[in-house]
């Protein structure tokens, strides 16, 4: 052993072995994180093709799902939705704008994934998050002020609907979205974050959006449950509306 580190600078090598490992472990994870959200696209006047960058996407593994759903990551399946905004100018990069209404146009803020279009479920196989009226055991804690009955005001000040039940996610639990009766008959969630609490005054509101768009929000196929789907489009719906709820919201100065 004297002989060989006669020659050699074990701690050197030892350096250099410790560099090429941790080159090859930022490889693998960066390559690994591209398992989701790519391909990303690049949009020209031409049509959409898709950027890999360095290093490449990874082949695809294979995960079984409870219930015997198997899915692929990357998947196979690119996303085919149009586009429904137009670039602000012939520039590379230039912001778009929505075309249509953009709180539903999955656009900027508002837009969103495609998740599988049905609910997160808990250990047992049963809906993760539910309303109170179908989650025995679960009530607002009476230290809390019981949101049920509720106006919800929307930034300008106009009642929008009312809080007519509570959802709740069972596994930590905490309240995930608020049920509102909106004015014109409809029922729509409202995300909980989304949220601030009057308790005073009796009412809820959210600066997100206005109090006439809570009758466009997205609504449930389902009463009684909520899929991952509906759950990304309702949160991308008051996302939007940060920015685009009034035409002012998308200038330079709010």
């Amino acid at each position: 052993m004297g002989a060989i580190t006669g020659y050699f600078d074990v701690a050197q090598i030892v350096l250099y072995v410790f560099w090429i490992f941790f080159a090859g472990l930022i490889f693998y994870l960066h390559r690994e994180d591209k398992r989701e959200g790519y391909p990303l696209e690049s949009s020209t006047a031409s049509g959409r093709y898709p950027i890999q960058g360095f290093p490449a996407i990874p082949k695809p593994k294979t995960y079984k799902l409870p219930g015997g759903k198997i899915v692929q990551a990357p998947k196979p399946e690119r996303d085919t939705r149009t586009i429904l905004a137009k670039a602000s100018s012939p520039a590379v990069g230039s912001p778009l704008i929505p075309t249509g209404n953009p709180l539903l146009d999955a656009v900027g803020p508002g837009a969103y994934a495609l998740r599988d279009n049905h609910p997160d479920l808990m250990v047992d196989g049963t809906p993760l998050i539910l309303p109170l009226r179908a989650a025995p055991g679960f009530e607002v804690a009476s230290e809390d002020p019981d949101p049920i009955g509720m106006d919800v005001v929307g930034a300008d000040g106009v009642i929008g609907g009312t809080v007519s039940d509570v959802w709740v996610d069972r596994a930590e639990p905490q309240i995930r979205y608020l049920e509102v009766a909106v004015t014109t008959g409809r029922t729509v969630l409202l995300p909980i974050h989304f949220s601030r609490f009057n308790p005073a005054a009796r009412r809820v509101n959210v600066k997100s959006i206005l109090g006439s768009q809570f009758a466009t929000a997205p609504t449930l196929a389902n009463p009684d449950q909520v899929t991952m789907l509906e759950e990304e489009k309702i949160t991308a719906y008051y996302g939007g509306g940060t920015l685009y709820a009034t035409p002012a919201r998308s200038e330079p100065l709010i």
